[in-house]
């Protein structure tokens, strides 16, 4: 969890802090370079060679992270690309011995994708969830969390709280790998989880259909001092930063986990029980 003096809240939920920074809208068609790469899952699904690649996207295939040689733009990785796009993928051009590396078949023709061990939801999936159990909407936003084993726990954490959802971005995050898969311990086959673009705008969207956030950060207010029941929406920060100063201002309360040791941080995945559990706590039980 990260410092943030500045939080406030009005537990009469009569006001809400938003702060005063627009979010900066990520490059249109979701392009990066090798440098912001990030580390890969190796337990990832990899599928390689433009063909194959090919009939993948246009089969609808949950694509995590696509890399493109850097530099090549002939026919097939044109349509690679321009199916990318239509489904929203991220694309990272890379150099040939990034290629080599991550290459498992030796034969990657300078494109492979990385496949999501299970599929993605949608968030229409997530209140069809809360409506059938005759509940508010409860759900995770996950932050840029990127430990695999992280993400698998708290999706498990969140499918034993009765959470409706688990909201992860598709930039600089871990997705539904098999390492993810394998940590959340079955989670997955009844949890939906939903990737969004942009979790500052996901926010506000989900604002308008009645639900409100709250985040762990260590200046906040202690959660049970904090009214959390009612359509909610958990966030957890990045393991090492904590929750971005953007998605943060979204947030409508600032919770506080109380700690008595010396350590004064939590493990990502510890810090979403902790919390989650109290929410609830707060809404008596598995329901409400």
């Amino acid at each position: 969890m990260k410092n943030n003096k500045d939080a406030k809240w009005d537990n009469n939920k009569k006001h809400r802090n938003h702060g005063e920074k627009k979010d900066k809208p990520l490059r249109e068609e979701g392009y990066a370079h090798d440098s912001d790469a990030g580390e890969d899952d190796i337990e990832s699904l990899t599928i390689e060679g433009r063909n194959a690649v090919i009939e993948a996207l246009k089969s609808g295939r949950a694509i995590d992270k696509l890399f493109i040689l850097d530099g090549c733009q002939d026919g097939p990785v044109a349509t690679i690309r321009k199916e990318a796009k239509k489904a929203g993928i991220m694309v990272k051009f890379v150099s040939r011995d990034r290629l080599d590396q991550i290459s498992q078949t030796g034969a990657h023709q300078g494109v492979i994708a990385y496949a999501a061990a299970y599929d993605y939801s949608s968030m229409d999936r997530i209140f069809e969830l809360a409506e059938e159990r005759g509940e508010s909407p409860f759900v995770f936003l996950l932050d840029n969390i990127v430990d695999p084993h992280n993400l698998g726990a708290i999706i498990r954490t969140a499918n034993i709280a009765g959470a409706h959802g688990v909201i992860i971005p598709k930039n600089r995050a871990v997705g539904l790998t098999a390492t993810v898969a394998k940590t959340s311990a079955g989670a997955l086959n009844y949890t939906p989880v939903v990737k969004v673009t942009n979790m500052a705008r996901t926010i506000e969207e989900l604002k308008e259909r009645g639900m409100w956030f709250v985040c762990a950060d260590m200046d906040g207010s202690p959660m049970y001092d904090l009214d959390l029941k009612g359509s909610i929406g958990l966030v957890i920060g990045n393991e090492g930063s904590g929750v971005s100063k953007l998605v943060r201002e979204k947030c409508d309360m600032i919770a506080a986990i109380p700690m008595k040791g010396q350590i004064n941080s939590l493990n990502a995945s510890v810090a979403a029980g902790v919390l989650g559990f109290e929410i609830v706590r707060q809404r008596g039980g598995y329901g409400k």
